[in-house]
């Protein structure tokens, strides 16, 4: 640094110091102090100030050194012994789904619904109908309804839904997400009738003796109506995605993933960002069949920065269906009959591995990041036989990959996802939803191993985690939560071997997050030269006893230094 300074011309340096002085002199727009600080930046775990200028972190230490950064106009946030933390990133969901949410009828089972059983459903959907006036002819459509959960243990049948509904098509979208019931109206206007074949890798219900549907529909069967699925459009839609951002920026969201989406998705988001209007950044995955209606007919590539807030940040590829839904694929057969009454049955995976692989390499071949949901076993081996058969003999070559759930990953697949740089996304969520399920239809040993966070880091992974919106709540505490105590509804552990820290379990939701879509150089930990995506908490998830993480509440949201979102204070 000497021979630097003495080579260096009088005028240069002086240029230097003087640049050095406005940089340190510039004041900070908010400081933010008063309480622990957890960092997710293992070079600066904790810190007790923060400053932030123009959208960005510019200091992070010690009080009295972030104070320095000081001026007139510089607002002081006192966390009053609260928490801040990095912004949470979102490892998948539906950000679409805010619409559904919003106009359709809510049949989860408690504590998501307060659905107990059919009637509970058929009340929740005569309520929609009444509050959206949906006459005759209008569709009314429900989500949620998990069938292991209603006293019936089934779901309302076509005859149930054709009495309660006889002018109105009924589509009710079971908890996966992957099918639904659909009266007798809905299946005639989608032209569902005996004579239809069950597709490959869907599953179609028939009554007893007969071919008649039953109304039941899962994956490729109910794939084509999924993205017909009649709702609202245009200024309607706008106005909700406005409202219901609000859902993710009260969660801590401060960057989301919509995480299959359809050619009018991605028209619809774009005219609500270029609006002005998402608060936060929103990362489309357009699913693999719009690939040539969205990017043009062009090999699909990232948009490598964002428009006002949003970005196609991938594509998406599905292989097989849902564990709870009983068409997740798996090598060995369910210890349950599957949906349809099907025995010995394994899943199917959703497309032909053939076309599974050209699916994959057209994604490669245009250097998109390809996002692939896979639940069992079986369809994380079509995951492997794609990507290998994709890669043209270069299967270790990092892309970034994901393995969207990869729940029941077994330990060879796990080395293998380490060896060729595949990152899975898990779903620890589902140990409290579905850990009683799945000890039913796949067995303890499986069960506990699902969405493995311990197993993962130990070889290196670093998995993000995620609730898979509207298919959980969006709850990313929650999130934490059961990655650490990984209970179930009934009280059981669900893999107490696979039990994450507190600090793994935040890091999962922020910086592996950010890895997800290569942001992990600005978001995801609270550094220097990041952007200032913050969230206040009302404890510290690191030092709270560990079955009380799921109490902790989110007080703000700050999206590049400016609060988006803020807890009311409570009346006195």
């Amino acid at each position: 640094m000497r021979r630097l300074f003495q080579a260096a011309p009088v005028a240069a340096i002086a240029t230097l110091f003087a640049i050095t002085r406005i940089v340190a002199a510039a004041p900070a727009d908010r400081i933010i102090r008063g309480g622990p600080i957890v960092t997710v930046n293992p070079a600066q775990p904790t810190a007790e100030a923060v400053a932030i200028a123009e959208g960005r972190i510019v200091a992070v230490g010690s009080e009295t050194d972030v104070m320095q950064h000081k001026g007139e106009a510089t607002e002081v946030i006192d966390l009053g012994g609260r928490t801040l933390v990095p912004g949470f990133v979102d490892g998948h969901s539906h950000f679409f789904s805010l619409i559904d949410v919003q106009t359709q009828a809510l049949c989860a089972s408690p504590p998501a619904g307060t659905c107990t059983n059919v009637a509970d459903v058929i009340a929740a959907l005569k309520q929609v109908q009444e509050r959206r006036t949906l006459g005759p002819g209008k569709f009314v459509m429900g989500f949620g309804y998990d069938p292991e959960l209603l006293a019936e243990r089934r779901p309302p049948t076509k005859q149930e839904l054709d009495a309660a509904f006889p002018d109105n098509p009924v589509i009710l979208v079971h908890v996966s997400g992957h099918g639904a019931m659909l009266n007798s109206k809905a299946l005639a206007l989608y032209g569902v009738t005996a004579a239809t074949p069950t597709p490959t890798g869907g599953v179609i219900g028939r009554e007893p003796g007969s071919n008649e549907p039953n109304g039941l529909l899962f994956e490729t069967a109910f794939l084509p109506i999924f993205s017909k699925v009649p709702g609202p459009d245009g200024d309607e839609a706008i106005a909700l995605l406005k409202t219901g951002q609000e859902v993710y920026l009260r969660e801590g969201i401060t960057t989301a993933q919509e995480g299959a989406t359809m050619k009018h998705q991605v028209d619809l988001l774009r005219a609500f960002a270029d609006r002005g209007e998402l608060k936060l950044d929103v990362v489309m995955l357009p699913f693999i069949t719009e690939i040539d209606t969205v990017f043009a007919g062009k090999l699909p590539a990232n948009e490598p920065e964002y428009r006002n807030h949003l970005r196609i940040g991938g594509v998406k590829v599905v292989m097989d269906g849902s564990p709870q839904g009983r068409t997740a694929a798996f090598t060995t057969p369910y210890l349950t009959d599957g949906p349809a009454g099907q025995k010995d049955w394994r899943g199917d995976l959703s497309f032909p591995q053939p076309v599974l692989n050209d699916s994959v390499k057209k994604v490669y071949d245009g250097g998109a990041t390809l996002f692939v949901h896979c639940n069992g076993d079986a369809a994380i081996d079509a995951l492997l036989e794609a990507h290998r058969v994709a890669s043209g003999g270069e299967p270790t070559k990092p892309r970034g990959t994901v393995g969207v759930h990869s729940q029941f990953i077994r330990r060879d697949q796990l080395e293998k996802y380490k060896a060729w740089n595949i990152t899975p996304s898990f779903f620890t969520i589902h140990c409290f939803y579905f850990g009683d399920t799945h000890v039913a239809n796949r067995g303890r040993a499986q069960a506990d191993f699902i969405s493995p966070m311990k197993s993962a880091r130990a070889i290196g992974l670093r998995p993000a985690n995620h609730t898979d919106f509207n298919v959980a709540p969006l709850d990313q505490i929650f999130t934490i939560h059961t990655a650490v105590n990984r209970t179930s509804r009934s009280g059981q552990t669900i893999g107490a071997d696979e039990r994450s820290t507190p600090l793994e379990a935040l890091e999962a939701v922020t910086i592996d997050g950010a890895r997800l879509y290569g942001e992990e150089a600005k978001k995801g930990s609270i550094a220097v030269g990041k952007l200032a995506d913050l969230v206040i908490l009302s404890d510290n998830p690191l030092t709270v006893p560990p079955t009380t993480i799921r109490t902790i509440r989110v007080d703000e949201t700050i999206k590049e230094g400016k609060t988006v979102w803020k807890r009311a204070p409570a009346p006195h």
